[in-house]
């Protein structure tokens, strides 16, 4: 027997941005490869940073200096301003539109649904990614993971983001690809619904506890009752 899909009657969505609206895996690797090689590292493969990526770039650096190699925190604080340069040269390059998200974001829009990005993605990055992209102008507000001195999965930054657009966390939905959206959210009192195309930090995204599994942003409607 089928499960009933739950449904809810949000006046907001909150959404996540690498791996849940756009795929910036090529980018965010090519500029860590970038700083490895600069830095006189081993470069690693993009499936390998693939899992790096969640928690904002101190952490994405940290991870390609540390994970089986050794480094010292000033060696990694040092690292971080130098991926910093190469990514601002490649950010938004290769980055590409998931299928489905600017139906999606037409839709919710149309249904006159307030929208954010809460992104741990540093706020200099965030906003040009946002433009080139063409999707900008589609958000009522932009919490990136430097605006509070926190970032998800701290719920502060949802909390934010519905203050910025005048509703209660009780009136959002929050849609992302990892444990940290499915934390940040659950923390704030708010359904969120993950995609499993996304990012995840490695982990099996249907191993995270959500109210929903999205394989397309499009399925994000079938959750959400019409005013």
């Amino acid at each position: 027997m089928s499960v009933a899909r739950p449904r809810f009657a949000p006046r907001a969505v909150l959404f996540d941005l690498d791996g849940t609206l756009l795929d910036t895996i090529a980018d965010l690797a090519e500029a860590a490869n970038r700083m490895l090689a600069e830095l006189g590292r081993p470069l690693r493969p993009q499936d390998e940073i693939h899992r790096f990526v969640g928690k904002g770039i101190p952490n994405l650096v940290r991870r390609c200096l540390t994970e089986g190699r050794a480094a010292s925190a000033a060696e990694i604080e040092a690292a971080v301003a130098v991926f910093r340069r190469h990514y601002t040269v490649v950010n938004g390059i290769h980055a590409r539109l998931y299928p489905g998200v600017i139906d999606t974001l037409q839709a919710m829009r149309g249904r006159g649904l307030r929208l954010a990005v809460v992104t741990n993605k540093a706020e200099a990055f965030t906003l040009p990614l946002l433009a080139r992209t063409g999707i900008a102008g589609y958000f009522d507000t932009v919490v990136s993971g430097d605006t509070l001195a926190v970032k998800k999965p701290d719920p502060a930054v949802l909390h934010l983001a519905c203050a910025r657009i005048g509703v209660s966390a009780g009136q959002a939905l929050m849609i992302g690809d990892s444990a940290n959206d499915a934390l940040a959210a659950q923390g704030a009192g708010m359904p969120v619904l993950l995609v499993t195309y996304g990012y995840s930090e490695g982990m099996p995204v249907d191993t995270i506890e959500c109210d929903g599994l999205l394989s397309n942003a499009l399925q994000a409607l079938d959750y959400i009752d019409q005013a």
